[in-house]
């Protein structure tokens, strides 16, 4: 965590000449953060080299939500070509660690971030790519391409692909407008704010897509534990908040985006380990795992079922080994 050597001349050049640049934190992505001090004031500097990040998306995304009234950091300067871009500072009260701190909040706060997607998903949807068959069907078969390997197994793609195509086929077919999906909306991704606004951050992979995407990112977290009855709860919350008409079919969206969504993070936690060197990301994939079976328990789920009994035996849903 040693900042860019262009960071300071960056900095002075925007004001702030002179700062400390503290490291704050990396994450998934090439991505990482410093939090840049000078006496009182305080801000984010996001290095997000530009051969491996297009930060153009958060930018946009950024002030899409800021137009529209959530609380995204302020941009306070960029440098795209550098890789550089100046945030607004949220603090560090993490909704993940708030919890923690004080688990009698849980409840009151996960229901108001059900209501900031709920009111998201009453706003006119942003100028994003689709969130459409072509991207879910890229993002499962990281399961096969990356988790199976890593265990040993090795099988056929076209034939799992082919059990989620069945299995999503009444989703897709399903009209209903396309909302802005975040993608990444969860516990570690949400401040606490001055005020008790709630700060929205990673949102620069954001697509046009179904409403119940967030939701199960937030609900089924792969980072923490959240109850079934807490789950639930929530997704009552949401539904009568943003008047869900056919329940049924939410519900059975929600848990076909769940699979989908729980598939592709033990993909992606894999590739962390083995392309990344991120191994930390492994102990996550048994959590991963329990939630892709509940979901894979919903009838809709039932072509993806059978084939994951036949090629991914139960006893085989484990994390890979770093040895």
């Amino acid at each position: 965590m040693i900042p860019p050597a262009h960071a300071p001349a960056f900095l002075a050049s925007h004001g702030w000449g002179g700062a400390d640049i503290l490291p704050l934190a990396g994450d998934a992505s090439f991505r990482r953060y410093f939090r840049v001090v000078d006496s009182d004031r305080r801000a984010v500097l996001m290095d997000a080299p530009p051969a491996k990040e297009d930060s153009r998306p958060f930018i946009a995304l950024a002030n899409y939500l800021a137009d529209h009234g959530f609380r995204a950091p302020r941009i306070l300067a960029a440098d795209l070509d550098g890789g550089l871009i100046l945030l607004e500072d949220f603090g560090d009260r993490l909704m993940r660690a708030e919890i923690a701190s004080d688990p009698a909040s849980e409840t009151a706060t996960y229901r108001q971030a059900v209501d900031i997607l709920a009111d998201l998903h009453a706003k006119p949807v942003a100028e994003l790519p689709p969130y459409d068959w072509s991207a879910y069907a890229r993002e499962v078969a990281l399961l096969t391409e990356w988790y199976l390997p890593a265990i040993g197994l090795a099988t056929d793609p076209e034939p799992y692909l082919a059990a989620w195509r069945e299995a999503m086929a009444p989703l897709i077919a399903r009209t209903h407008a396309p909302v802005t999906v975040l993608r990444d909306y969860h516990a570690e991704n949400l401040m606490l704010l001055e005020g008790g606004a709630m700060g929205l951050l990673d949102f620069q992979d954001a697509l046009a897509g179904h409403p119940a995407y967030d939701l199960v990112s937030l609900l089924q977290d792969a980072r923490r534990e959240v109850s079934e009855n807490l789950e639930r709860t929530m997704l009552d919350h949401y539904c009568a908040a943003a008047g869900v008409a056919d329940r049924a079919a939410f519900e059975s969206d929600y848990a076909l985006l769940g699979a989908q969504r729980n598939a592709k993070i033990i993909g992606i936690f894999t590739r962390l380990w083995q392309r990344d060197g991120k191994d930390r990301y492994l102990d996550m994939i048994p959590h991963v795992w329990r939630l892709l079976e509940r979901d894979l328990a919903h009838p809709a789920l039932a072509p993806v079922a059978a084939w994951m009994d036949e090629h991914v035996p139960a006893d085989r849903r484990v994390a890979p080994s770093p040895a």
